[in-house]
């Protein structure tokens, strides 16, 4: 089969095209401004990438199927052509996955408001190194694979993330529907992508869907440490695991503790001791996502009890890319990036990171970037988790136009509350002048970019003048 995939330069479609072809179809696509590393890694497969939207183009071309990406709306050349003519099927990458590859594995689906890249490539990690093949499909890219999607053997379980974001322009329920979970992981539940759902409650209506997909031979495992779980879970048609630190959860994490190396915890389930954990990632969070992807591990192995599963593997995990990833240090100063757009993820890491770096001058960058983070949703949360921070530069919102005065969230009113810690800039070149300014004059400084997109390359450029200039001055002093 013949298959096209529109916007194909996206994490998601990336993978999608990429399992396809894995599994014998001739796979092509196109994007607006094709871009790396995904459209590199595609080429590298063998799958053309086409640069813009044609109609003509692909009417000559006549692919079996298309793919649409849930970024492709009405107005598009290439789906207005598929609408009117009606000679060419087209899918959303969700029901293409369920369809094609789901529906004969046992799925794993990782999902929640956050966490679900880390735990899903921890849950096949784990996997792999206890002697499987897993299938996975991963919104980003894990340290040591070139690629975020695989297809695995057949007799393995397949782990993918299950995004509660809308599957197609045509198909507004949410992508994890089509996900078929035998075994479900749900992280954490908080209000997000406020451009889909009004309210908590919105939300939560889609998780009680994908709850009731859940067969009696499978199983779910939530936080136990999460209130707005506790009410979700009451269902008696297929066993519910707790996890956390709680003192009433099957599996609890005990005596977290994280240093400059590292961190480490305690695994026990249903009171007997499974293992000790030592590894070079850090945060209470990232030890939940390691404890929720063992258990669901475990569970799909069929094991006599979940702690015969090996976790020692864990100490060489080394997380996924973007998430707490340095792109520059030396003595002096840490530069790195980190995928948070929701306050408490943020709050989460900047607190991880009071913890491996003490002493030193934590300075956040935060772009306001997704439709939750650009409206007045979560104001007094930013300020919570920015307020543990030494200083906060707030860049510019991303295409603020498609918010209204009222819905936007104010930035420099945010500024103002917290303080001369924090500084609104009018834009990002601003920011970017003020954090090499930072970078360049002081020491003890570790700096950390928040957004879901690239921030301008704002990162990548201050990395690469961090570079030179060490370069050159270790050129001089030899």
């Amino acid at each position: 089969m013949r298959i096209y995939f529109m916007s194909v330069c996206g994490t998601g479609m990336g993978n999608g095209a990429l399992l396809m072809r894995s599994l014998g179809h001739e796979v092509l696509g196109s994007d607006v401004a094709a871009y790396p590393p995904m459209s590199d890694c595609l080429r590298r497969n063998g799958i053309e990438v086409l640069e813009g939207y044609d109609a003509e183009r692909l009417r000559q071309m006549k692919p079996d199927l298309v793919v649409v990406g849930n970024v492709n709306t009405r107005g598009n050349p290439e789906i207005e052509w598929l609408l009117e003519g009606r000679a060419i099927p087209f899918v959303s990458l969700p029901e293409l996955l369920s369809r094609e590859i789901l529906a004969s594995r046992d799925p794993i689906v990782v999902a929640g408001t956050h966490g679900k890249t880390t735990t899903t490539t921890l849950t096949a990690f784990i996997l792999s190194s206890n002697g499987l093949n897993p299938g996975f499909f991963i919104g980003g890219v894990p340290y040591g694979a070139s690629e975020g999607a695989a297809l695995g053997s057949d007799d393995a379980p397949f782990v993918l993330e299950g995004d509660e974001y809308d599957s197609a322009f045509f198909d507004k329920r949410a992508k994890f529907i089509h996900y078929r979970p035998k075994w479900l992981v749900i992280n954490n539940l908080e209000f997000d992508h406020a451009d889909i759902y009004r309210d908590l409650a919105d939300v939560e209506r889609s998780f009680r869907h994908l709850l009731k997909l859940v067969p009696r031979n499978g199983a779910i495992l939530v936080n136990g440490d999460d209130p707005n779980l506790g009410k979700l879970v009451d269902v008696d048609w297929a066993p519910v695991y707790r996890v956390g630190e709680a003192e009433d959860a099957d599996l609890r994490i005990v005596d977290f503790e994280e240093t400059v190396e590292g961190s480490r915890f305690r695994l026990y389930f249903r009171g007997k001791h499974w293992s000790d954990i030592r590894w070079e990632i850090w945060g209470l969070f990232n030890a939940r996502n390691a404890a929720m992807a063992a258990l669901a591990a475990a569970l799909s192995l069929g094991l006599r009890s979940p702690t015969d599963l090996k976790l020692s593997a864990l100490k060489d995990f080394k997380g996924v890319r973007r998430r707490q990833e340095i792109l520059f240090h030396d003595k002096a100063m840490v530069l790195m990036v980190d995928f948070g757009h929701h306050p408490t993820a943020i709050g989460h890491t900047v607190a991880s990171l009071r913890s491996r770096f003490p002493g030193q001058q934590l300075v956040v960058c935060f772009e306001a970037r997704s439709n939750t983070a650009c409206r007045n949703i979560h104001t007094a949360e930013f300020e919570a988790a920015f307020a543990m921070a030494d200083a906060v530069h707030l860049g510019a919102i991303h295409r603020p136009e498609r918010y209204s005065d009222a819905e936007r969230i104010d930035l420099r009113g945010m500024a103002d509350r917290l303080g001369p810690m924090a500084t609104a800039h009018v834009d990002n070149k601003a920011l970017e002048d003020k954090a090499w300014e930072i970078l360049s004059t002081r020491s003890g400084v570790v700096m950390v970019f928040f957004s879901n997109g690239s921030f301008d390359q704002i990162p990548q450029r201050l990395a690469d003048r961090l570079i030179s200039r060490a370069a050159i001055q270790e050129e001089v002093l030899s």
